[in-house]
């Protein structure tokens, strides 16, 4: 290999063969732009559907052999690529894939009759679902897990804009040019995309020595999802009652049974974590529900929109306005954290009322335009509002060395999710443009679905109220009411939002008391670290595992007494109210004994002794707490040290960081710092141009979705150590980034002389 990466590469990696430096955001954007083809194929092939129907003769049959057979394939396309993906390196599959891509697209232009356009359009979608996986792939190992919402919130707002300029410039482009121009276009979009990964994404290190932990459940599911996408796209084709169908919905229920039985059994030392249910079963139903909003959308909006006079322009206008409400969503997502809980809630309620809203509006050509494009930017904004924060979440979920096996699960349930609207009455590949009568019911069946969604997803009393507005406005609608009833309608569905919006401020406000009680709680115990104390500059840093609560079993204090400035840090065995209680009492005995006790070693007996104490009155004989004891008083260049059981600090200089030698006793509780003397405290040189660094374990600890410890002495190679401040704010930004779950508190005192 030319060059390689480590996962979540956090600067600038080397450009295979140049070594230059590619930034991050350059490789993001590249990313994106690659994987905008995904999107921008579908619609191409609508646009030069009609010339290809003159031209070569293919029929609505061949277009549905290939629609139906292009999909099946890409599934089990998109799950193989991962995995090789895994073991070969990103760029390799990547690359490998823009030729396939390529080739493809030179097959269409070259097609000369009906069986080979089929042909290299199956061929196409394959090699388009192959290049969508390895660049979400690609994209999440060179992130590291904390990044993946910011970054996934971009990738997902620039492939909606790309959707937005497929849908309106597609149709132009191939009235202009010709569908084989408009093909090899593709060749050579492909063909471009081919040089430029091949110039400035760097590789990835495969890992081929990790076995995937469960092979025939992986298989299990994959032969799952194809069965099961065949049968909803040929049920309508050849009937519901066809044995064929029957048989693939059977092989779809036994391969879902035969998946869900390997995963029941237990592999106790299975390595690396498996992602937790609710984690890939949220980014299931949100692909699904994304899938399926989209085919419901494209069939239903154009009918309606030529029931009042407006031409095909309009309604690919109209459409693209999903791209707009969801490119939007996604900035949101990309620079507010929105959990996925409360995505669904708020977004999942707003695409069924945008559903719901397109009867109501797309009525007369006076107000259709500007009213139907606002209601599918809504149902744009909500749908990906609820599925962006679901996505990031299972990624930065997965566990790297399997990335690329898991992440075909997102495109996946998107398929399959196309797969389930093209079952639906209307919907079929062979079946005539639904008329409007039958559009509005399609939508009253996507309302339903993205009510349920919401149900499932979401908060429940949201869901229901969304329900209840749905309802209410389809037995209003349904009997051809005028238009004061269509007023009334309108009303119905404001006191629908009304309710959303009452439930999420009711969230909003029990979250913002419950935020304040922790930061109470927090400045209560634990005081803020000063900037500067007698001779020395500090920092500290503070964050609990348990979010919400603003303290656990970690202390810090620095206090400036008469015999120095002394600092105190450590870690209470044990977690939840027993250990904050203990944290109080720690720190409680060493404000009021540091002020009064001249010694150092005595201090830290003082503390032994009130570890004892406590445990004594709890009946908890295995109750301790580490401790790291510092003193510096003056103008010295020197610092005195008393460790009690806890981590070495270490010294940050210009050059390197090395971990500091500083005898350990036993831990606080154990009884060995009694006797008043008995401890003598080492002496530590305190460098002016170096930094001391103490921290709890938490922070070497934290791990990655791969179960990788935060490596300390890396990041602190390349952290800002100008000043204690800075390096803490380093620390707090790049942990973040490596851990989307801390499992341990952090507490870190970073100082220096002034």
């Amino acid at each position: 290999m030319t060059g390689t990466t480590t996962p979540y590469g956090a600067g600038a990696a080397p450009a295979p063969g140049s070594g230059t430096a590619v930034s991050p955001r350059v490789i993001g954007l590249l990313l994106a732009l690659v994987a905008a083809l995904y999107v921008v194929a579908p619609a191409m092939n609508a646009a030069v559907a009609p010339l290809v129907h003159t031209d070569l003769g293919v029929s609505a049959e061949d277009n549905a052999v290939a629609q139906v057979a292009g999909v099946c394939l890409a599934i089990g396309v998109l799950a193989a690529t991962g995995r090789v993906g895994d073991l070969k390196g990103r760029r390799a599959t990547l690359t490998a894939s823009l030729a396939a891509l390529g080739l493809g697209s030179l097959a269409l232009t070259l097609s000369f009759g009906p069986a080979t356009y089929v042909l290299g359009r199956i061929l196409v979608a394959a090699a388009l679902a192959a290049v969508f996986v390895s660049c979400l792939a690609f994209m999440t190992t060179v992130s590291m897990p904390g990044r993946i919402r910011r970054i996934m919130g971009g990738w997902l707002a620039a492939m909606s804009v790309g959707f937005v300029l497929a849908v309106n410039l597609a149709p132009h482009a191939a009235a202009l040019t010709g569908w084989r121009v408009t093909a090899a276009l593709m060749a050579a979009a492909a063909g471009a995309a081919l040089v430029s990964v091949r110039r400035l994404l760097p590789e990835t290190t495969p890992v081929a020595a990790e076995p995937l932990p469960d092979r025939p459940r992986t298989v299990g599911q994959v032969l799952c999802a194809v069965t099961l996408a065949a049968a909803l796209q040929l049920a309508p084709l050849w009937g519901w009652q066809d044995l064929r169908v029957g048989a693939l919905l059977t092989a779809a229920v036994l391969s879902c049974a035969a998946a869900r039985a390997r995963a029941l059994r237990r592999t106790p030392r299975s390595r690396p974590k498996p992602v937790p249910p609710t984690v890939w079963t949220g980014a299931l139903v949100a692909g699904l529900v994304l899938g399926f909003t989209q085919v419901v959308l494209t069939m239903t909006v154009p009918p309606l929109v030529s029931a009042v006079g407006l031409s095909t322009g309009t309604a690919a206008l109209m459409l693209s306005a999903f791209g707009v409400g969801g490119a939007a969503a996604c900035l949101l997502i990309r620079y507010r954290p929105v959990s996925p809980l409360a995505g669904a809630s708020l977004g999942l309620p707003l695409a069924a009322l945008g559903l719901a809203l397109l009867h109501a509006l797309v009525d007369h050509a006076g107000h259709a335009l500007a009213g139907g494009f606002a209601v599918v930017a809504l149902v744009g904004f909500g749908t990906m509002l609820a599925t962006a924060p679901q996505m990031a979440r299972y990624l930065a979920a997965v566990p790297r060395p399997h990335l690329g096996a898991h992440a075909a699960l997102l495109p996946s349930a998107i398929l399959v999710g196309t797969a389930a609207a093209q079952a639906l009455p209307y919907t079929s590949a062979l079946g005539p443009v639904p008329l409007p009568a039958e559009a509005r019911e399609l939508l009253w069946i996507g309302t339903v679905v993205v009510a349920v969604a919401a149900l499932a997803l979401g908060r429940p009393v949201v869901a229901v109220a969304v329900a209840g507005a749905s309802v209410l406005q389809y037995v209003m609608v349904d009997a051809e009411t005028s238009q004061p009833m269509s007023v009334i309608v309108a009303l119905a569905v404001g006191a629908a939002a009304g309710a959303v919006a009452w439930s999420r401020r009711e969230q909003t406000e029990r979250l913002s008391r419950t935020r304040e009680t922790a930061a109470a709680l927090q400045c209560a115990v634990l005081h803020p670290i000063p900037d500067r104390l007698g001779g020395l500059r500090l920092a500290g840093l503070y964050r609990p595992a348990t979010a919400g609560t603003g303290i656990g079993g970690d202390f810090l204090e620095a206090l400036d007494t008469p015999y120095g400035t002394r600092i105190l840090i450590g870690d209470v065995r044990g977690k939840g109210l027993q250990a904050v209680q203990t944290v109080t009492d720690l720190l409680g005995c060493f404000r009021s004994q540091a002020h009064e006790t001249a010694e150092l070693g005595e201090l830290a007996a003082c503390l032994d002794r009130q570890v004892r104490r406590v445990a004594a009155a709890r009946g908890d004989g295995e109750l301790f707490a580490t401790a790291l004891l510092l003193q510096h008083a003056g103008a010295s260049q020197e610092l005195r040290a008393v460790n009690c059981g806890h981590l070495a600090p270490l010294e940050v200089g210009p050059e390197r960081a090395r971990e500091l030698h500083v005898p350990a006793e036993l831990p606080l509780g154990f009884g060995a710092l009694d006797a008043a003397g008995a401890v003598r405290p080492h002496r530590l040189a305190l460098a002016p141009d170096a930094t001391l660094l103490t921290h709890t374990d938490g922070l070497s600890e934290a791990r990655n979705s791969t179960g990788e410890f935060y490596p300390l002495a890396e990041r602190l190679a390349v952290a800002d150590r100008r000043t204690p401040d800075a390096l803490v704010r380093h620390l707090a930004d790049d942990v973040g980034d490596w851990t989307h779950h801390l499992a341990d508190d952090i507490a870190v005192i970073a100082l220096g002389p002034r």
